[in-house]
């Protein structure tokens, strides 16, 4: 072997010992993303709060509190599909037209005790139109109904689009918002660069409202998301504005109010339990 073969050589083999030893790393990486995302979620006490769930018995049912609304301007219902009987249930007690977008499903839902309208375009990051479908940001769709300044009720469950969507609404917009009911959707396996990502929404999100509940959707349970009992979770934010904190009482468990989204299937509730701190992946 020529002095020039033997220095390819080792350099392809410390270029392999660097590659192999990054995998072995980014499991690692991946699991303290899935712990830190389980410790933000965790959900809090409010002395004010008298949680009741609105919406479907399961699957589309989500718990609010709903002593702390008093008089909203108006509802938003993002991914509503068939039925929204979440959006049914607030435009009936609070006589509110409840804006739908879902830009993917064309029924239109019914409500014969409420008011709902309907748009025929998704949330997202920026407006544009892909594949024929219409994309614009929460922030330009409450400012073209004419609800900038009111003060808002709004559910999010777009399959893994809020995210980036979150991430690009302004602070101000937020602040408006006295509850958001939301299902938050990991990707099943490595988050990769995206786990910043996740971070980022959850602290921003964090900075305006308290987690009042936490549900894992039973469709998604699965012993690879570890600490984390599954990929996909409804939460209950409510903004500090009107939420009291219990500190008290110290973090929440979870309610009873909460049912399976699947009811043939087992739950997996089992984010209760203490977890161990862990280090901001790099």
């Amino acid at each position: 072997m020529t002095g020039r073969t033997r220095a390819i050589v080792l350099v392809l083999g410390a270029i392999a010992a660097v590659v192999l030893g990054l995998r072995a790393v980014e499991p690692i990486r991946e699991r303290q993303a899935r712990t830190l995302i389980l410790d933000a979620i965790r959900p809090v006490t409010l002395r004010n709060c008298a949680l009741a769930r609105v919406g479907s018995a399961n699957d589309g049912g989500y718990l609010m509190c709903l002593n702390l609304i008093e008089t909203p301007g108006a509802a938003y219902s993002y991914g509503v599909g068939a039925n929204d009987e979440w959006g049914c249930g607030i435009s009936t007690r609070y006589r509110i037209p409840v804006h739908q977008y879902d830009c993917y499903d064309p029924t239109r839902p019914a409500c014969e005790t409420g008011e709902f309208v309907f748009h025929d375009e998704c949330v997202a990051e920026r407006r544009e139109t892909r594949d024929t479908y219409v994309f614009d940001t929460l922030a330009n769709q409450i400012a073209r109904n004419g609800d900038a300044g009111k003060r808002l009720i709004v559910k999010i469950d777009v399959e893994g689009a809020e995210w980036d969507a979150l991430l690009a609404t302004p602070d101000a917009v937020l602040a408006r918002i006295d509850q958001l009911p939301m299902e938050l959707h990991l990707p099943k396996g490595d988050f990769g660069a995206d786990r910043a990502t996740f971070l980022l929404v959850i602290e921003k999100l964090k900075r305006h409202f308290h987690v009042v509940n936490l549900h894992f959707n039973n469709n998604t349970c699965a012993p690879g998301a570890a600490p984390l009992p599954g990929w996909v979770f409804q939460v209950l934010l409510v903004n500090k504005r009107v939420g009291e904190l219990d500190l008290a009482k110290g973090p929440a468990t979870p309610s009873p109010l909460n049912a399976p989204d699947a009811p043939e299937k087992a739950e997996c509730q089992s984010w209760a339990g203490d977890a161990r701190p862990a280090r901001m992946p790099r």
